[in-house]
C-alpha cells in the first residue's frame, strides 16, 4: 500500500460510549436514536445502563401496531400513515419488522425502502429490524428500539410486523393500539384465520377500497363483529375501515380511529391494564432470554443430558430439571 492509498482510507469515527449518548436521545437527535436502536438490536452489553436510563423517561408515546397476512399492504399503508399524522404536526417514529435474510441474518429491509420517500417528507424516524428467528411477528430488541424513540419524543410509534399469519399475535403485547389489516378478495379465508390476528384488533382495516371485493370483505368482517364471533373490547366498537393506501382516500378515518382509542385506553383506565400487560410480557421475555444464554454457557452439560436421554437413562423433564440444577425437584416429579 502506498502513501497516497493509505492517506484515502477513510477514517473511523471515535467510538462514542452509550451513556453518553443519552443527552442526544432525550433531545431528539436523530444520529444518537440511530446509534442506541443499533447498539439496543446487536446487543450491546455496554449499552445496558444507557438502555436502562431511557426506559426512565418513556410512558409517554401512544404505540400503535400495524399487523396482517403476507401481502395485505401493511407497508404502504404506514406510508399514508406517516404522512397523515405528520401533516397534522406529529413526530413519528416507526419500527419495521422485516424477515431476516438467510444468508446474512440481517433485515431484508424491504419495508424501509417503501417508507423512504414519506420519511425523507415528514418528520418521522423509519428504522428496519431483523427478526432474527424470533417468532410472533416481532424482533427481540423492538421494545428497545421503541423507548429509545419513546424517550427521544416520538408519538405515535408504529410497529409494524412482519406478516407471517394467524400465530403472529406478540405485538397486542407491544402495543396500545392493534391494526389488523385485511386484502380484499379474503372472502371464506376469513373464517379460517378467525382464531389468530383477526381477534386482536382494536380497528380492522381493508385495504385497496377501490376494488368491487373490498366491499364484500368489509361487509364479512363486520358480520363476524355483529356475530361476537370477534371478541370486542370492553366499551369500544371496534371499526371496520375501508382504505386505500396509494390514493390516501379514507387514511384520515383511520388516523381519527387511532386517535379515538388512544383517548377511549385513557379514559377508561384500559390504558394501565395494557400497560401493565406490556410489563409482564417484557420480563418474561428477557427472562426466557436469559435461560437461553445460560443453556448456551453449558453446551457440554446439555450434550452429556441429550446422550442420557437418547440412551432412556431419563425421561426429557427430568434432564431439564438436572439443566436447572432442580434436582430434588426432578426426583419429586
Amino acid at each position: 500500500m502506498n502513501a497516497y492509498t493509505s492517506s484515502r482510507q477513510p477514517k473511523r469515527a471515535a467510538y462514542i460510549p452509550s451513556i453518553e449518548l443519552l443527552p442526544g436521545v432525550l433531545a431528539g437527535s436523530v444520529p444518537a436514536v440511530a446509534r442506541m436502536i443499533s447498539r439496543a438490536e446487536g446487543g450491546c452489553a455496554e449499552a445496558s445502563d444507557a438502555l436502562a436510563e431511557i426506559y426512565r423517561h418513556t410512558g409517554k408515546a401512544h404505540i400503535v401496531g400495524i399487523t396482517g397476512v403476507p401481502g395485505a399492504g401493511k407497508s404502504t399503508l404506514v406510508s399514508s400513515l406517516i404522512k397523515a399524522f405528520a401533516s397534522d404536526g406529529y413526530k413519528v417514529g416507526v419500527i419495521a419488522v422485516d424477515p431476516s435474510s438467510p444468508y446474512s441474518g440481517g433485515a431484508i429491509l424491504g419495508d424501509r425502502v417503501r417508507m423512504n420517500d414519506a420519511a425523507q417528507s415528514c418528520r418521522a424516524f423509519v428504522r428496519s429490524m431483523a427478526t432474527r428467528g424470533q417468532l410472533g411477528g416481532l424482533a427481540r430488541s423492538t421494545l428497545q428500539a421503541v423507548d429509545v424513540l419513546d424517550a427521544a419524543g416520538y408519538s405515535p410509534i408504529i410497529i409494524e410486523t412482519v406478516g407471517v399469519g394467524q400465530d403472529e399475535v406478540e405485538v397486542v403485547t407491544a402495543a396500545h393500539t392493534i391494526v389488523v389489516l385485511s386484502a380484499p378478495g379474503l372472502g371464506d379465508d376469513i373464517q379460517a384465520i378467525k382464531a389468530g390476528i383477526l381477534e386482536i384488533a382494536d380497528i380492522h382495516a381493508v385495504s385497496k377500497c377501490d376494488k368491487p371485493e373490498a366491499s364484500a370483505t368489509v361487509s364479512a368482517l363486520k358480520g363476524m363483529m355483529a356475530l361476537g364471533t370477534v371478541k370486542a373490547s370492553a366499551g369500544w366498537n371496534t371499526p371496520v375501515l375501508p382504505v386505500s393506501s396509494v390514493s390516501g382516500e379514507r387514511i384520515g378515518d383511520l388516523k381519527g380511529a387511532i386517535g379515538r382509542h388512544w383517548v377511549h385506553l385513557r379514559e377508561s383506565g384500559e390504558l394501565a391494564k395494557r400497560q401493565r400487560a406490556i410489563c409482564k410480557k417484557r420480563i418474561l421475555g428477557t427472562a426466557r432470554h436469559l435461560f437461553q444464554l445460560k443453556f448456551d454457557e453449558k453446551a457440554d452439560e446439555l450434550e452429556t443430558h441429550i446422550q442420557a436421554v437418547v440412551r432412556r437413562d431419563v425421561d426429557p423433564s427430568v434432564a431439564a430439571h438436572r439443566l436447572l440444577g432442580w434436582d430434588s425437584e426432578a426426583r419429586a416429579g
